[in-house]
């Protein structure tokens, strides 16, 4: 992937602190500007979700923000959050080098298990990929981050939705106050800055981005047999979806020949 984020998006700023006396950290952004961008996406590419799913996306997608800026920023994460009813997969991806996130909703092909399932995958350069799972219930994609936090990263974490569009995200450090945590309601989100000493740790910004390109779609397509392949071009063209992101491509069967001769020079 490039590690370059495009010019013409818009950059949210993550910021983190930590509640000094309530051994937490607390990290927030307003999504108005990566919602945008997510919606000029949908446009682009003729994709269309009902309000719900709009909305579980549009969650998962700022949990994981906030999620990312709360970790080591070499890292890459992914979720999975598959859904029973309706039966749905919410996919959400992203790392901070450079700060990008996206996602899409699976509706086609989703196993249907006996429970919700949250899957979570961590790639860090020179450290072992790390996948954990828990079941969860309900459709609430931030309440299934806070039990994947609980169960999984043996962690207290609250996540609230605030106006214009602003999230925050409390999760619990070595000694934290969990009685204190655990009580606060929206109504306390606001007026922390008063009523609790906040200490700044870093500002990171965050564009909705996938990266792909139809370049970097065409493995998917050289893994096909030749038979498969005749199918697939059998108009002269194949259309080819980004797994991350739903992104649809059209590409003629000479550009995809032309690549894999490349690749087969060593280009």
């Amino acid at each position: 992937m490039s590690q370059m984020l495009n010019s013409n998006l818009s950059v949210v700023e993550a910021k983190s602190s930590y509640v000094r006396g309530r051994n937490v950290l607390l990290a927030r952004a307003k999504f108005g500007p990566l919602y945008m961008d997510y919606y000029l996406h949908l446009m682009q590419h003729g994709i269309r979700h009902d309000d719900a799913m709009d909305a579980m996306l549009k969650d998962a997608l700022a949990v994981m923000t906030l999620h990312l800026c709360s970790r080591p920023q070499d890292e890459v994460c992914a979720w999975t959050i598959n859904i029973t009813d309706p039966l749905l997969n919410v996919f959400v991806t992203g790392g901070s080098r450079p700060g990008r996130v996206t996602g899409r909703i699976f509706t086609d092909d989703v196993k249907q298990g006996a429970e919700n399932l949250f899957i979570s995958q961590t790639t860090r350069p020179n450290h072992q990929a790390r996948q954990s799972m828990i079941a969860f219930r309900g459709t609430d994609v931030a309440r299934a981050a806070e039990e994947f936090y609980e169960q999984s990263e043996q962690r207290v974490t609250r996540i609230f939705r605030l106006e214009d569009e602003e999230f925050a995200m409390l999760t619990a450090e070595p000694d934290c106050d969990v009685d204190w945590l655990r009580g606060l309601r929206v109504a306390h989100i606001a007026g922390l800055d008063t009523a609790e000493h906040l200490v700044p740790l870093e500002t990171r910004g965050y564009a909705f981005e996938c990266g792909c390109s139809i370049d970097r779609l065409y493995p998917l397509l050289a893994r096909l047999s030749e038979d498969d392949l005749e199918a697939v071009f059998a108009d002269g063209f194949a259309t080819v979806t980004c797994p991350r992101c739903g992104a649809i491509f059209n590409t003629p069967r000479d550009h995809f020949d032309e690549w894999r001769h490349t690749k087969a020079a060593g280009g």
